[in-house]
């Protein structure tokens, strides 16, 4: 039995077994579900320096904890070579010192592997040995969770100690965090965090390549195919001895995400907000109108050898692909905005300057214009990871103020930049500018994401200092190459948009078997003949819709007709 297999055999187990429990009050060898509510803060008397409210609540007028109070927070192990341990490490102490010092609030991080995060926080809930302060980019996930008892309904604690947590709401205002508010029972299984800056991700090129071959930057899908064409055919021109490891395109197994400018180019400008919502659940844009379209041109190039024959075989978080592209081997590929340019001394640019040469550099470009001309991006709303507490979840309140602690500026800026003189250096305009860090000072993810949980992308609190200090952000790197795919990136995008229209039941549950049912349909489509594609594609989409594809798109459907009538396109 394969891990995967057994991974899924003990969910299900262990997730029967939770229902169970929730269903037999007499059951005192499971956890109780946690329906502590909050107490009214109809008593604060806010005066005379003593607060009735904050003495209920084991406060002083600090806000620290007059008795010790412990948490665990989840934090993701990404098992960066090089790295440090991910609960144990420079950062970690900062926030436990901070927390403890200012809250009186002990923390212990629970590592949980990022590339496969919700098969794990499933298993951990379904165990009830989640963190008290979990997180996940599965909203379903939690929902189903949320269904049988699991997780904390954080509205009434929201509502009783806003006023205990003014840093996490500047941060996060209203609308990320009664974002997933359901409109029909107010419950708010989950805050998003705030997506500071929406980049997103860009399609890059060999910059070197283009000069030694006398091309432009391609601007249209046929120029880059034709661009993808010379590499292939001037491999011995381009890599000497090496022209037999030419990858002129370069894709992974998540096909979804590392060809979305070209797949989502396929999809009809026109298309409604109604759409969008309806068939937009997949995070990689699938079910959207002609993105089969886009598939087709990558089973073509595939099968025409400008693309990496064996993007398929190697997992997330394999460093095979990354390795391909330091060697200087790979002539194209689409990825996260700022891929090539990070991780300092061991980024792709950066491993090319010292092999190849200081000419050889990726630089961002925009070739796959829609049906009406338009560089179209699908970017997100300004959310990203959904922060929950699980039933088992005792200090709602020291949860809270932890999450304001990390929210306050000073403290998401310490860890985002760092100490001072090591991993940056302040500039006379006021901006930061990072610095290359090993050792226990090393940053296992771009700019500590992982410990601010909050916020994902820097915001210094001035506009201007931020996006100096992002062009500021890589070290070794030419501006020129940043403000290009800053640029770039959000170009012409569509901002997602919150609609909420309540539970979608048929989504609980299906997250992660529909995306790894997604991935494999998208790889087997690229790697067909091509007289086998139309077979191949129409059948695991068939599939996909049979297997809890169409019950969602049926019933998001009912839900925006039942919330917004005839409109397709929102305010």
């Amino acid at each position: 039995m394969g891990l995967r297999k057994g991974l899924t055999i003990l969910t299900l187990c262990l997730a029967f077994v939770l229902v169970m429990a929730a269903c037999t009050k007499d059951n005192n060898a499971e956890p109780t579900p946690n329906t502590q509510t909050p107490a009214s803060n109809n008593d604060a008397s806010g005066s005379g320096g003593t607060d009735s409210r904050l003495e209920a609540l084991g406060l002083d007028a600090n806000l620290r904890f007059k008795e010790t109070r412990k948490i665990t927070v989840e934090i993701y192990d990404r098992g960066n070579d090089g790295g440090t341990p991910p609960e144990d490490n420079f950062y970690t102490d900062y926030i436990k010192e901070g927390l403890l010092r200012d809250h009186n609030i002990e923390v212990e991080f629970v590592p949980v592997p990022r590339w496969t995060e919700v098969e794990v926080i499933n298993n951990l809930l379904a165990a009830n040995q989640a963190p008290d302060i979990s997180v996940t980019y599965s909203y379903p996930t939690i929902q189903a969770y949320a269904n049988m008892g699991g997780v904390l309904d954080l509205n009434p604690y929201l509502e009783e100690y806003k006023d205990l947590l003014p840093d996490l709401w500047d941060l996060l205002t209203d609308s990320n965090i009664y974002w997933n508010q359901d409109p029909h029972t107010g419950t708010i299984w989950a805050i998003e965090a705030r997506l500071a800056v929406l980049n997103r991700i860009n399609t890059f090129v060999r910059e070197d390549w283009l000069q030694k071959l006398g091309l432009e930057a391609p601007t249209t899908l046929q120029e880059f195919e034709d661009m993808l064409i010379a590499f292939r055919d001037n491999a011995s021109l381009l890599l000497g001895d090496e022209a037999d490891k030419m990858i002129p395109f370069s894709t992974s197994f998540d096909i979804g995400w590392r060809a979305d400018h070209l797949l989502t180019s396929f999809v009809p400008n026109d298309i409604t907000d109604k759409d969008i919502y309806v068939y937009g659940f997949d995070d990689r844009h699938f079910l959207l109108p002609n993105y089969k379209e886009g598939v087709r041109v990558l089973n073509k190039w595939y099968n025409e050898g400008l693309i990496w024959k064996d993007f398929s075989l190697y997992p997330a978080g394999d460093p095979t692909e990354d390795n391909l592209m330091k060697a200087g081997y790979v002539g194209a590929f689409i990825h996260n905005w700022d891929y090539p340019y990070r991780n300092g001394e061991d980024s792709i640019h950066a491993n090319l300057q010292r092999l190849v040469g200081p000419d050889a550099a990726f630089v961002a470009v925009e070739p796959f214009p829609n049906d009406a001309g338009v560089y179209k991006k699908f970017l997100s709303g300004p959310i990203d990871r959904k922060i929950f507490f699980p039933a088992t979840n005792d200090e709602p309140l020291a949860s809270l103020l932890y999450l304001n602690w990390i929210s306050k500026l000073e403290n998401r800026l310490f860890l985002q930049f760092g100490e001072e003189g090591v991993t940056h250096e302040k500039l006379e305009d006021g901006s930061y500018k990072t610095l290359a860090a090993t050792g226990e000072k090393i940053m296992n993810s771009p700019a500590n994401i992982d410990y601010t949980l909050t916020i994902n992308g820097l915001d210094l609190g001035d506009p201007d200092l931020t996006v100096k200090s992002i062009a500021n952000g890589y070290a070794g790197v030419d501006k020129r190459y940043v403000e290009i795919a800053h640029r770039i990136t959000t170009n012409q995008g569509r901002i997602g948009k919150n609609v909420n229209v309540g539970e979608i039941k048929s989504e609980a549950g299906q997250g992660q078997a529909l995306k790894e049912k997604r991935d494999a349909i998208l790889n087997r489509a690229v790697v067909a003949p091509p007289d086998q594609f139309d077979q191949i594609y129409d059948s695991g989409m068939e599939d996909y819709l049979r297997s809890g594809g169409q019950a969602i798109i049926d019933e998001r459907r009912a839900a925006w007709e039942a919330v917004y009538g005839d409109k397709t396109m929102l305010d």
